[in-house]
């Protein structure tokens, strides 16, 4: 059984950091709580190798510097499973991020299995072992850890190592070690994990339905939630939930009395901010809306554009099983979509198709066939992407 390295002391912290610095990759994983904050409260970190594990303690540690120059030296490989929350609380603690890094859930597609995979499904189909789940909700900021805890905390990242080898190792046999490069790159892109305030309704699921003094509320609204949410450090749902905003866009209330008869009003929201939250409304209403990014995609699709999805959808199939994939994974519907209705095709925003591995391996040919540079047709009854002859 591997022995668990539990760093609390700076002592400890400066010996396991010794470690990092001999490593030529790391596996990592964070124990974090969100539940009442705004930011992650960062509880645990996890770090391993073949040969050693630890878990360190940021609440016992609160100066980790030595830590993160040893983890964000360039020559070692950081290796995540969904590594955007991991990585986010990188970036809050360090205001940077690190490289390079490798991801198993981005990763294990091209070996065939669904596209974001989750880490229990990778430990059961490489492994064969069935992970507990007795820990899943626990409160990682309570002090002391109990062994169990500690123990199902360095799981995660003892199977990691494993899981990775395998991946690395299947990856180069497919001739594909190469493929995911840019992809990692990119999640390592600080505007990822920034936060902007003026940008938070283009989350907001359902905002293509607005229009007018309703999108520019709704837009408004949002920006002062996120704002406030990040100065207070708690939930955006505790300000307003989301349904929330599509009322008070929809009802526009003008005085604290309309905002109180919006179904679903915190009390405490509405004496706090209502005067606020009243003056954003009002301003809103008097100037017109960002406009939507949907803008450019019909509602419903003419069949001369079905059609041409079709013929993208062929290209797809034919590329997906050259390469023992299921097509899905490559490209759905909805990427194809997106990169019919792309006003500029060499424009990678919103579509997968146009960066990383699926732009070798597709992206770069529906892009010809789009411009008209290549033509689909059929050689010795297969289907074949050719040159087109103008």
């Amino acid at each position: 059984m591997t022995t668990i390295n539990y760093i609390n002391t700076p002592e400890k912290l400066t010996a396991v950091c010794a470690l990092i610095r001999e490593a030529s990759w790391l596996a990592l994983d964070t124990e974090f709580l969100r539940e009442k904050t705004y930011y992650p409260k960062f509880c645990l970190l996890q770090i391993a190798t073949p040969d050693w594990v630890a878990c360190i303690d940021p609440i016992a540690l609160p100066d980790l510097g030595e830590l993160f120059a040893a983890i964000y030296n360039p020559n070692i490989i950081k290796v995540f499973h969904s590594c955007r929350q991991d990585l986010e609380i990188f970036f809050q603690v360090t205001g940077k991020l690190p490289t390079p890094i490798f991801d198993t859930q981005v990763a294990a597609p091209l070996l065939g299995f669904q596209d974001n995979p989750g880490y229990a499904m990778l430990v059961s189909s490489f492994l064969n072992i069935n992970l507990s789940k007795a820990h899943t909700r626990a409160d990682w900021s309570k002090r002391p850890l109990t062994e169990a805890q500690i123990e199902y905390a360095a799981d995660d990242v003892i199977y990691l190592c494993q899981i990775y080898q395998i991946i690395i190792k299947k990856l180069a046999e497919l001739g594909r070690a190469d493929w995911l490069k840019q992809d990692f790159a990119e999640l390592s892109n600080p505007d990822i994990y920034h936060i902007d305030p003026a940008k938070a309704w283009l989350k907001i699921k359902g905002k293509n339905k607005l229009t007018g003094k309703q999108l520019s509320i709704i837009q408004a609204v949002t920006e002062w939630r996120e704002k406030t949410a990040q100065r207070e450090d708690r939930p955006k749902s505790w300000l307003l939930k989301d349904e929330l905003l599509f009322d008070i866009a929809k009802l526009q209330p003008e005085n604290i009395s309309d905002l109180a008869a919006v179904r679903g009003i915190n009390e405490r929201v509405l004496h706090r901010y209502g005067k606020e939250l009243c003056e954003i409304i009002t301003a809103a209403k008097n100037q017109p809306p960002i406009p939507l990014h949907e803008q450019g995609r019909p509602t419903k699709k003419t069949q001369q554009q079905e059609a041409i999805l079709d013929i993208l959808t062929a290209l797809v199939r034919i590329r997906a099983e050259e390469n023992s994939l299921n097509p899905s994974i490559l490209a759905s519907r909805k990427d194809l979509e997106a990169l019919l209705f792309n006003d500029d095709n060499d424009d990678a925003d919103g579509c997968p198709l146009l960066h990383g591995w699926r732009y070798t391996m597709a992206g770069k040919e529906l892009v010809g066939l789009l411009k008209g540079e290549l033509v689909l047709g059929i050689q010795a009854d297969k289907l074949a992407i050719m040159a087109a002859h103008n």
